[in-house]
């Protein structure tokens, strides 16, 4: 696969994993950064500008918690907007990787 077409299908999906992600729990963009890494190799560079998106749009929320080994960090909370772009998002997913799935399998 070529790098440019990884990349566009990863920036098509990132909004999706990150709220499915906090779906499962609040959390700070730190680890949200690094979970993402882990799994589809987006960087922070990526992620950070993506949640101050989301937020912007109401998809996520924000709260401060005092940290013992520093500054009080960030942690993003999915709102019910953001739950509702997320079940959006899954169907739309479910269907487009059927349609995907059907075609590749009729070109073999």
């Amino acid at each position: 696969m070529s790098e440019s077409l990884q990349i566009q299908l990863k920036k098509g999906v990132l909004e999706m994993c990150v709220l499915a992600l906090l779906s499962g729990g609040d959390n700070y963009a730190y680890d949200i950064a690094s979970r993402m890494a882990d799994a589809v190799g987006m960087g922070e560079g990526t992620v950070y500008p993506l949640m101050r998106r989301m937020q912007n749009e109401g998809l996520v929320s924000t709260y401060l918690v005092e940290s013992d080994s520093g500054p009080p960090r960030k942690y993003y909370k999915i709102t019910k907007s953001g739950r509702t772009a997320l079940e959006k998002q899954r169907n739309e997913w479910t269907v487009f990787e059927s349609a995907v799935r059907k075609i590749l399998g009729d070109a073999v």
